[in-house]
């Protein structure tokens, strides 16, 4: 395990590196080192102020974002998938994430882009989560599966709801702006916004991790869990309460991301197993790594941007109808 840590940071740093460097207006591999190297060591600079400003303000919070949202998506679906047992469920199952762009769009119809769309996401993915342990808390004989269904009808609605307001919305000035946030982009990234997104996913990540060997426990069942001294009822609420903090934030920061909590997670699997206190921490770096290179593909691969959503929903949906097709022939052998 500890070569498969090893190589996966290595790739990550590499890739971070790569993204930095990638872009309409190049800057040379060993320029990119020189200019970071130049926060730790103090050195003559061998670039130009152009350059410096593209690495250091310009990509360098874009592509930590990105590396942070991935890792953020891909812990908490893993974490999902444990608590419901269900290799198929994501962030987008328990309606947090619709929730968290319901709050965003509806700010974004009223005031516009600003300060109040991170409150708005905050918002709207605590009122879902609510919403669902509400309906959660009306059938007590089979907690997990009604948590699944409460999610799926908070996020439907939810759904509905952001359709009212990209209706209602004014196609000259708002519509544009609320469509392409609702598809996900890493453009607006600032070190004000990596720091927002940082902080918070540092605090729910740390809950997630801390608690992977207690998921393990959970996946057994509520029956078993409570055998083995296990509150699941409490452990359930706490890792949902830091999944929506962290999925919230992903979504205020840079709008609506799918896939990569649902396929990134079934990757990891792959080459560690279900035991959560390795596949947490091997999806982590996984996700970070996937939706980094999915941004940087975003920003290069046609004149203009495309919305990373959009790229992450292409590269994923492939490789989970793969993955589904290798578990049906697994479980017909």
């Amino acid at each position: 395990m500890p070569a498969l840590y090893t190589g996966l940071g290595v790739a990550l740093l590499a890739t971070l590196l790569w993204s930095i460097a990638s872009g309409r207006f190049a800057v040379p591999f060993a320029k990119v080192i020189a200019i970071l190297a130049a926060h730790v060591v103090e050195r003559a600079p061998s670039w130009t102020p152009t350059e410096a400003i593209v690495v250091n303000v310009v990509r360098l919070p874009r592509v930590l974002t990105a590396a942070i949202a991935g890792a953020s998506l891909s812990l908490c679906g893993a974490v999902l998938q444990g608590l419901f047992r269900n290799p198929l469920v994501g962030p987008q199952t328990i309606g947090i994430s619709s929730g968290a762009a319901l709050g965003g769009v509806t700010v974004i119809l009223l005031a516009g882009f600003g300060t109040l769309v991170p409150i708005g996401a905050f918002a709207g993915a605590a009122a879902a989560l609510l919403a669902v342990l509400a309906l959660q808390r009306s059938d007590s004989v089979s907690p997990v599966l009604t948590l699944v269904l409460a999610g799926v009808v908070v996020s439907a609605f939810c759904g509905a709801l952001v359709g009212i307001v990209t209706y209602i919305a004014d196609p000259e000035s708002k519509l544009p702006d609320i469509v392409y946030w609702l598809l996900g982009s890493f453009a607006s990234a600032t070190w004000p916004k990596l720091l927002l997104i940082a902080g918070w996913t540092v605090l729910a990540s740390a809950v997630m991790l801390g608690m992977r060997w207690r998921i393990n426990v959970l996946s057994l069942g509520d029956e078993d869990a409570k055998t083995l001294g296990v509150n699941p009822n409490r452990d359930r609420l706490l890792l949902l309460t830091a999944a929506c903090v962290a999925i919230s934030a992903q979504v205020a920061v840079s709008g609506t991301i799918s896939w990569v909590g649902l396929v990134v997670p079934n990757l990891a699997r792959l080459l560690v197993g279900a035991d959560h206190r390795r596949l947490l921490p091997v999806s982590a770096l996984i996700g970070a790594i996937f939706l980094v290179v999915a941004d940087t593909l975003a920003r290069n691969l046609t004149a203009a941007e495309i919305p990373v959503g959009i790229v992450t929903a292409v590269v994923g949906t492939p490789i989970f109808a793969v993955l589904l097709r290798q578990a049906t022939r697994s479980s017909a052998a």
